[in-house]
């Protein structure tokens, strides 16, 4: 036999074993991926829409805003505020030191961090707007009802409302779109993945809160024949549990974050092949955007001057850092109308 007798060997590229392998890492990536993409959706939508038409300063209800504030009361809130900018510069320490892998592991820790972070900053103004309670379903009713009265910016102002099977979305127009398994490239696909994880977070919650109903004898529906607890729902018993659920808002979406330690589906997320940089970036940029709300709302609500001398006066890991750079670029000319001033320093 010659040379030219003996066929060359195909080699494929990938062989049927890695295909496979690939293929399932795929599969296992889609839910991170779909989360991703989520978190990526809403920060897109933010730096769409974050313009000076849509901000603080035009809307009736932050110009409305006042609070009578004690000194205890003072010290209550600048508790809550320097618990939520602490945590938010542990999140910032984490996206500096870390590359792809330590990020991906620190999941375990940012994705509640995110959360907590938004959720001190969110119960500071609550404070300063009259509620005072930290019960998680006290604070998640009354931001619902916040974000509907339009105390927020067009970008983080929409909101999910309805019975189960029959959801609506507000302030989204183009959230009826079909949601891709693609990161967002245009403003229809940031807000028709926006529209699925308000829908698909919204079904959670009722599903949750059905489930919790029917376990209690007190609260059940019960077949109106048989008197027992009723197994199958039609379209109006949804309807009337629909009033426990409230809205449906960003605040709800950023809830989803609270994964815990052990839960299996954190390791779906760390053993998931997405970009983790990506990810941790988008949350950082929502969780500014929304600190940055919520402190010109408190900034407003104890006088300019007292909120300038609160930030001086922080620990010194805080001092000329993103806290004051925020209040030099968003609070002051948010509250006086003025453009910020000149940058002194470099912020972290």
């Amino acid at each position: 036999m010659t040379t030219q007798d003996m066929e060359t060997p195909i080699i494929p590229l990938v062989t049927d074993e890695q295909q496979k392998l690939a293929d399932e890492t795929w599969r296992k990536s889609i839910p991170a991926q779909v989360f991703l993409n989520y978190f990526f959706a809403i920060n897109y939508h933010i730096q769409e829409g974050d313009d000076a038409a849509g901000g603080l300063q035009h809307l009736p209800f932050f110009r409305a805003h006042q609070a009578e504030l004690t000194d205890t009361d003072l010290t209550a809130v600048t508790k809550l505020l320097h618990a939520c900018w602490s945590t938010e510069y542990a999140l910032r320490s984490t996206a500096e030191l870390g590359d792809e892998d330590y990020l991906r592991n620190a999941l375990h820790w940012t994705f509640p961090q995110a959360y907590h972070n938004i959720m001190a900053g969110l119960q500071a103004f609550l404070y300063t707007a009259g509620v005072r309670g930290n019960n998680p379903s006290l604070v998640r009713r009354e931001v619902g009802r916040l974000v509907v009265r339009n105390a927020y910016p067009r970008p983080v102002a929409f909101y999910a409302a309805g019975a189960y099977g029959d959801f609506s979305i507000h302030r989204l127009p183009l959230a009826g779109y079909k949601a891709g398994l693609h990161i967002a490239g245009k403003e229809i696909d940031a807000q028709a993945q926006i529209g699925q994880f308000l829908r698909t977070t919204r079904k959670l919650k009722a599903t949750v809160t059905r489930q919790q109903i029917q376990a209690n004898p007190n609260t059940a529906l019960r077949s109106q024949k048989t008197g027992k607890v009723l197994d199958k729902w039609t379209a109006s018993h949804w309807q009337q549990i629909t009033w426990r659920l409230g809205y449906t808002t960003i605040f709800d979406l950023l809830g989803r974050l609270r994964i815990s330690q052990t839960s299996r589906e954190i390791e779906r997320f760390i053993e998931a092949e997405i970009d983790f940089k990506l990810f941790h970036q988008s949350l950082l940029n929502i969780v500014s955007y929304l600190n940055g709300i919520h402190e010109t709302y408190v900034a407003k609500a104890m006088g300019l001057e007292r909120y300038q001398q609160l930030v001086a006066e922080l620990p010194k890991h805080l001092q000329h850092s993103f806290v004051e750079d925020r209040l030099r670029t968003r609070v002051q000319p948010t509250i006086t109308g003025e453009a910020p001033m000149p940058q002194m320093g470099i912020a972290a």
